[in-house]
């Protein structure tokens, strides 16, 4: 569902990524981990169309990035790491507002918005202007946004970030039901996240992919189980 060859992208004399090949099966969800400026964010970037690369190819949902990108983009839900949201909008404005744009109309858009407000337990903020929610439900809404219109791929760049854990937990139990019927390639910094909603990881670090397995495989290769994974990640990511 999602693939990358040779994936990279140049600044003058710098790599910011450098043959990023991956895949990600339909219907899995997998953790894009790396220390920050490893190359998460240019790489999802590119993915869903808001950067070209230098060289390379993606493609996502069969459909070429470069060559087809308004397809992928019907395709894709993406969540970069600040929500893009509009403080002057309550929240039903601004998922109505994103809704249209996706090409949702009428009872569909009505019933989509109400699909995501409640998978994201936005009922008790949904007419409030985003500017005065907590930074929690600015993120929440920001990953509603990601959900309307059902795309087949989600993109999600750090999506718990500023919520409580509470928050966090009920988030982490969304992203868990994606699974199956969505791919989701999800990047975070917290570590517990992808043990408790991922199978599998791709490790990139100063723009290369340095590891790319199943969380048990991980374990195996460089000792101890699933919850050692943040040993193992500042291990493989020290030099």
């Amino acid at each position: 569902m999602i693939k990358t060859v040779g994936l990279t992208k140049t600044y003058g004399d710098l790599d910011a990524i450098r043959d990023v090949s991956f895949e990600v099966a339909k219907g899995k969800i997998v953790g894009f981990l790396g220390p920050n400026g490893a190359g998460k964010s240019t790489t999802m970037k590119i993915l869903t169309g808001f950067l070209p690369a230098t060289r390379g190819s993606a493609t996502v949902a069969g459909f070429d990035v470069f060559d087809d990108p308004m397809e992928v983009k019907r395709r894709v839900g993406y969540l970069p790491e600040t929500p893009p949201v509009y403080p002057d909008l309550t929240v039903h404005e601004y998922l109505r507002f994103v809704g249209k744009l996706k090409g949702l109309r009428g009872d569909k858009l009505a019933s989509d918005i109400e699909r995501v407000v409640n998978k994201l337990a936005l009922a008790e903020v949904v007419d409030r202007l985003i500017r005065n929610i907590s930074k929690g439900y600015q993120q929440r809404t920001g990953f509603a946004q990601a959900l309307l219109g059902n795309p087949e791929v989600l993109i999600l760049d750090e999506p718990t970030v500023g919520m409580d854990p509470r928050q966090i937990g009920e988030v982490r139990g969304v992203i868990k039901e994606l699974a199956g019927e969505h791919t989701v390639l999800l990047s975070t910094h917290i570590l517990s996240e992808v043990v408790a909603t991922c199978e599998r990881v791709v490790i990139i670090n100063k723009g290369t992919i340095i590891a790319d397995d199943s969380l048990d495989a991980l374990a195996t290769k460089h000792g101890g189980g699933r919850d050692q994974l943040e040993k193992i990640f500042l291990n493989l990511t020290e030099a």
